[in-house]
């Protein structure tokens, strides 16, 4: 049974307990049922799991068409038709049924994949972007094609979110300077004159502002910076791959688990032996790894991330996951095999297809870092490496905020974040405590510069 009770127990105290270990969630209920954060799990779930067993049928007939009993049976078994037992009434994920028809489309309709793909406007901008990048790395990997661009972030808190009169605290997502893909950041204006951003060596980038909250008005935060991007492509076919160092700091913290969500669970364990061999260089594992997900792990939207307890395991159980979900698995199994691997996140920022995202950093001794995206797709080409190039290349279009997990934001915030391990949209709260993501919303507009 799906015991909403026991789901938000586990996501707090899986972070106090070794990720592999599921059953023993029920010690910890009494000593953690009155605190804060216990309540704000039950408001998020909640919030996740908002449409009735009435409405989800409704929008499943206007959204497929007929379908039987046994039809849904068999989407909910198999975790397609996503729900929660809620006070003993059958609640479903907002984003069901949309889900439902990304997981069908992938599973029905295989064959026409890299069909549709090649006739997508944005499947085709991005392969011509990508072949440039090709191009114009032939003779080295450096990063290449800059593309400056002038940003202005807007947040906006609901009226009355906040008492009148009290302070609100904003962190705001700001790119990381200094990265061999990302330099020049320049913060050209902010709503308020006071500010503070956090140092470069910060895990996640963050723009700092307060104000206080007035009766009846909406609280705006805002900023505008300008940053440069570029794009990389490391052609490993036929570089030599050197044995890693393993006795070098690098090597054990990247290689390490950071729980709850790179970890190895004997799923993500059995999962990566069956895909690999042990006389496979690092370069085979990889692409092994990530060609198993282009056939077996369709994209679908996610819960927010502060509710799972474990995103490794849900994407395994699950067969799909959003890009950040892809990424912790992928980090997971390439860790466990011996393979350092850094997140990376923050925004795509290609014209007309903005939007949070997250991708990785692959380690190849000799080499250095190389991006590796695992939730785009294989592009539409019979050249292999245009075709596999997100394997160790990424687009100009992009906005580093963060090079890691679960990052101390500056200055420290108080209350337990909307999302605890990535930072992409922001964090906000007030001495009463945090505002979750229904209190506020934002806005990214973007200018490209020539």
């Amino acid at each position: 049974m799906k015991y909403l009770r026991s789901l938000f127990i586990t996501a707090i105290s899986l972070s106090l307990i070794q990720c592999k270990t599921f059953t023993d969630q029920n010690k910890l209920i009494d000593p953690l049922v009155n605190t804060d954060s216990l309540k704000q799990i039950e408001e998020r779930i909640r919030l996740d799991f908002s449409v009735t067993e009435e409405q989800v049928e409704e929008l499943i007939k206007e959204r497929t068409g007929k379908y039987s009993d046994a039809d849904k049976s068999f989407w909910e078994e198999n975790g397609w038709l996503e729900w929660r037992l809620l006070d003993g009434k059958k609640m479903y994920f907002n984003r069901a049924v949309s889900n439902l028809i990304l997981i069908k489309k992938f599973y029905d309709e295989k064959d026409k994949r890299l069909v549709e793909i090649a006739a997508d406007p944005e499947m085709i901008s991005r392969m011509k972007h990508t072949e440039e990048i090709l191009k114009a790395s032939v003779k080295s990997s450096d990063p290449v094609l800059p593309v400056k661009m002038e940003i202005t972030y807007t947040i906006t808190v609901i009226p009355d979110a906040v008492p009148d009169g009290e302070t609100i605290h904003c962190w705001m997502p700001f790119p990381k300077e200094g990265h061999q893909r990302q330099n020049s950041a320049d913060l050209l204006s902010t709503s308020e004159k006071k500010y503070l951003i956090s140092p470069e060596k910060a895990i996640h980038r963050s723009l700092f502002m307060e104000t206080k909250a007035e009766k009846g008005k909406p609280t705006v935060f805002q900023a505008t910076f300008k940053y440069q991007s570029k794009g990389q492509y490391v052609n490993l076919s036929g570089k030599m791959i050197f044995p890693y160092n393993k006795s070098s700091d690098l090597y054990k913290k990247y290689t390490s688990e950071q729980l709850p969500h790179i970890c190895f669970t004997p799923d993500i364990k059995r999962l990566a032996d069956s895909l690999t061999s042990v006389n496979d260089n690092p370069v085979e594992t990889v692409r092994k790894i990530y060609l198993w997900f282009k056939e077996n792990i369709p994209w679908t939207g996610a819960l927010e991330y502060s509710i799972i307890p474990n995103i490794p395991e849900y994407v395994y159980l699950n067969s799909r996951g959003d890009c950040g979900m892809q990424t912790f698995l992928f980090m997971s199994m390439l860790r466990y095999k011996g393979i350092p691997v850094r997140w990376q996140s923050g925004w795509k920022v290609p014209p007309g297809d903005k939007n949070l995202h997250d991708w990785c950093e692959v380690y190849y001794e000799g080499i250095g870092w190389v991006p590796s995206d695992i939730s785009y797709d294989l592009q539409a080409s019979d050249v292999k490496e245009l075709k596999e190039f997100y394997i160790s290349g990424i687009d100009s279009y992009r906005m580093i905020i963060n090079d890691g997990i679960s990052g101390q934001l500056y200055p420290a915030k108080k209350f337990m974040r909307s999302e605890p391990f990535d930072f992409q949209r922001g964090e906000l709260e007030w001495r009463g405590g945090n505002l979750y993501f229904d209190k506020w919303d934002y806005e990214m507009e973007i200018e490209y510069v020539k």
